[in-house]
């Protein structure tokens, strides 16, 4: 920031925006981004209730880890990232990964995919999760604290604090809902009451094999807190990363333990499905299984690693780029931290 500061000859806290400065609008600061490039709100809805039923689908059957998804369903976890939080309307995604998504919840078509995860939605299946993709509460308190964080790194005094003070939109302390309706290129009958985006409890039920007894998920509203972590890692040679502080923090899911921290890996060891720019959210107090990513630490830094089996039962991690395996039987649980979720910048 001090060096695009410098180039256009301002202060580097002028590159801030403060969204609680009462002459702040969003729509004013969206517009030279988003142009007249306006998204159709039904196409919008329906990528909501999409990334809502993934999400669903993955907590109710913990086999489908993002290798299983990106090696069964060809879903590749920057893709996946993108489709549970909505990134796009779904009309837009071609045909491939639509094809993927059909196989994920085993329909024929777009259209069947679409009258299955508004009929979820009736049945407040998917309550748990809308929050999730579409809580403008959580988003403006990551800006909040993103933002102080980058003011107190720049050597000015926060401007606002991380705790969210009250919204001051109107309206802003009801549930925001969004149009019930789909719109005709989809072919399909929607629902016909609003879809609820904040203040959802219902437990999640939404997949073929639902857990037997479902923790129900913590309701999110206008009090919902966020868990950032700082963010590790700089390259070390051979695919190794030393777990230097790089001044950033990411969002973990409520399930992290209190030991999880986020690490930059700065490069695809692993191929094309985990770019370099991605960010992992480590446990290291969680043993990782077959199908999913960990972090190992050996003597000189981190290494990212798969997780697979042999024919004889071993457990064995590997990576692509080097080339590296290694047994995990006989490796130091201690020194093992199982990947959680990745997010792509």
């Amino acid at each position: 920031m001090r060096a695009i500061a410098a180039a256009l000859q301002v202060d580097p806290l002028d590159l801030l925006v403060d969204i609680d400065d009462p002459v702040f609008d969003i729509e004013d600061w969206a517009e030279p981004i988003m142009g007249n490039d306006r998204t159709d709100p039904e196409a919008d809805r329906l990528a909501v209730l999409v990334a809502a039923a993934v999400r669903a689908r993955r907590v109710a059957d913990d086999t489908l880890t993002i290798a299983v998804l990106e090696e069964q369903y060809g879903i590749a976890p920057v893709i996946l990232s993108r489709i549970e939080n909505a990134h796009k309307p779904y009309d837009r995604w071609n045909d491939e990964v639509r094809g993927s998504l059909r196989r994920l919840f085993g329909v024929a078509d777009d259209a069947a995919l679409a009258a299955a995860v508004v009929a979820a939605c009736a049945r407040g299946e998917l309550d748990a999760f809308l929050s999730l993709v579409a809580n403008p509460q959580i988003r403006i308190t990551k800006t909040r604290t993103r933002t102080a964080a980058l003011r107190a790194e720049l050597g000015g005094s926060p401007a606002v604090s991380a705790e969210a003070p009250a919204m001051r939109q109107a309206g802003a302390s009801g549930a925001r809902v969004l149009n019930a309706s789909i719109g005709s290129s989809l072919e399909t009958s929607v629902l016909e009451r609003p879809v609820p985006v904040l203040d959802a409890a219902t437990p999640p039920a939404f997949a073929p094999k639902a857990p037997e007894s479902p923790a129900p998920a913590q309701p999110l509203g206008e009090d919902a807190s966020v868990r950032l972590v700082p963010v590790f890692g700089s390259p070390l040679p051979d695919g190794l990363l030393a777990r230097t502080p790089t001044g950033t923090f990411v969002e973990v899911p409520r399930s992290a333990g209190p030991n999880a921290y986020g690490l930059r890996i700065g490069r695809s060891t692993l191929g094309a499905g985990l770019p370099g720019r991605a960010v992992l959210v480590v446990d290291p107090d969680r043993f990782p299984s077959a199908g999913g990513l960990a972090v190992i630490e050996q003597d000189t830094g981190l290494r990212v690693i798969a997780i697979t089996f042999d024919r004889q039962g071993h457990t064995l991690g590997f990576s692509l780029n080097p080339d590296f395996e290694v047994a995990l039987d006989a490796f130091d649980p201690a020194r093992i931290a199982t990947v959680l979720s990745a997010m792509f910048e």
